[in-house]
């Protein structure tokens, strides 16, 4: 960001936490610029933002002031899916939305990637260019089937963050938490199985599922405290469930943390109908409190949870270095991935050991627990600037992506299709559900700049939605 963006974007936070209450008068030009060692010039710029954001008013020849506090929406209610196992549908909906990828003039607020700009990540490209120039043997080389044992131990002595302590002999390292996930069902679940799943859940697992051939139980989610153990109880009392799909921490879309209680709770329910929890802690380490939550795995005393993660979310997307802590399916997990892929590639291992090892990964994910809160409340103030009343938005506290929910009447697929001729990409919500249910939804990425050109997308998804509630 930008001196003056960065600048609006504190004053939004004090703003939001009440230190500048509403009427009040906010400091001189002069005062914050010397307050905050910048130029006048950034100051009048950021408080250029904080006006388009309706958060302050000018005054002639008095000042600035604080705006009238406008209601935040209300957040969406427990979901309600179908209740019997389906079959996962919309997968050319989400091979559009992959398509998105390489067209460099789409603002893709529909996507799923971080912000992979940042100063923070240097030192990481700084030792992959060391390690191509002076490693060529090591780095051509077959790896071993686990992955690289330097890696295995720095992910060991990170997850003792989240309550989990294992050996590194008991890690696997993969391409990815797609590539973990995908190991994972492979090792336990065959074609036809039934897997649960919160409701509404992310559509790369949903496809997941679609592609080995196995039926999805999608479960009511409460969007701040996860997936509804009553209902999930009252499942595995009706049907052949093999395991559930959980993502405890930060879930995609929408954002929630499941209390520690509740994660007992699920495991209590996974031993008394004998089933596997697969664990998707990919976004865990983006939760805004320190210290970050408890993994399900952490209170796992019989290996019945296989712990999936990766470095996507919380560094880079093309690093490809994800792994599962497997607890009693060791053996299988390493068959299915020799089976799946063989080995992977040591190069990004590598880097990323060091990266961890000499301090940077925990300076980095410091700095991006910041920074995506602050855009997760930027967006939100635009989201309430220009969608219509009516609406409900979620207020995660960490990760970086909004759900919202929209009047019943509004089909976010027809508004999603008529926005790409503008070069605008969103992820309607009827991704996130395997019956294509949600489809007055819609995921926003956080993760995108705050600049002028995305908040006048933000204001142009807004009209669409006007115009889409009119019509409706």
């Amino acid at each position: 960001m930008t001196r003056y963006e960065n600048l609006a974007t504190l004053l939004a936070e004090r703003i939001e936490q009440g230190l500048y209450r509403h009427g009040e008068k906010l400091p001189s030009v002069r005062n914050l610029s010397q307050e905050h060692g910048v130029s006048i010039s950034t100051v009048q710029q950021a408080y250029q933002v904080l006006e388009n954001l309706q958060l302050i008013t000018p005054q002639p020849r008095s000042g600035y002031f604080v705006a009238p506090r406008k209601a935040k929406p209300p957040v969406p209610a427990i979901s309600r899916p179908v209740q019997r196992p389906v079959d996962v549908t919309q997968w050319d909906e989400v091979l559009t939305l992959l398509d998105a990828r390489s067209d460099k003039e789409m603002l893709n607020f529909g996507g799923g990637a971080p912000d992979i700009s940042q100063p923070t990540l240097k030192p990481l490209w700084r030792e992959m260019a060391r390690l191509v120039q002076h490693n060529q043997c090591d780095i051509l080389s077959y790896d071993a089937l686990q992955g690289r044992r330097e890696l295995r131990e720095q992910i060991s002595r990170l997850m003792v963050d989240g309550g989990t302590v294992v050996d590194p002999e008991d890690i696997v390292i993969t391409n990815g938490c797609h590539g973990a996930l995908s190991i994972a069902l492979l090792s336990v679940c065959k074609p036809g199985d039934i897997v649960a799943v919160e409701s509404p859940s992310y559509y790369g697992t949903m496809q997941l599922l679609r592609g080995f051939g196995i039926k999805v139980m999608e479960i009511p989610t409460d969007p701040e405290t996860g997936i509804s153990i009553e209902a999930l109880e009252l499942a595995l009392e009706q049907w052949p469930i093999k395991g559930v799909i959980l993502v405890p921490s930060c879930s995609n879309p929408q954002g929630s943390i499941m209390p520690d209680a509740r994660k007992k709770a699920i495991l209590a329910l996974a031993q008394r109908h004998d089933i596997v929890i697969f664990e998707d802690d990919i976004y865990g380490e983006l939760v805004t409190d320190y210290p970050r939550p408890r993994t399900i795995k952490s209170f796992d005393i019989d290996g019945r949870v296989l712990l999936c993660s990766s470095f996507t979310k919380s560094v880079a997307p093309g690093l490809r270095v994800g792994w599962i802590v497997p607890g009693r399916y060791r053996d299988r997990v390493l068959h299915m991935k020799y089976a799946a892929i063989g080995s992977t590639v040591p190069t990004n291992q590598l880097a990323m050991a060091a990266f961890i090892r000499d301090g940077h990964y925990h300076r980095h994910i410091r700095r991006m627990r910041q920074f995506y809160q602050q855009h997760l409340e930027t967006y939100t103030c635009w989201i309430r600037q220009y969608f219509p009343c009516g609406i409900c938005v979620t207020r995660p506290k960490g990760g970086y992506m909004l759900w919202v929910e929209l009047p019943e009447g509004v089909d976010m697929i027809c508004v999603s299709r008529q926005l790409c001729r503008l070069k605008i990409q969103t992820a309607p919500g009827s991704l996130f559900s395997a019956s294509g249910k949600y489809r007055n939804c819609l995921r926003i990425n956080c993760a995108l700049p705050l600049t002028e050109r995305y908040r006048e997308a933000i204001a142009k998804l807004g009209e669409a939605i006007h115009i889409a509630m009119e019509e409706s």
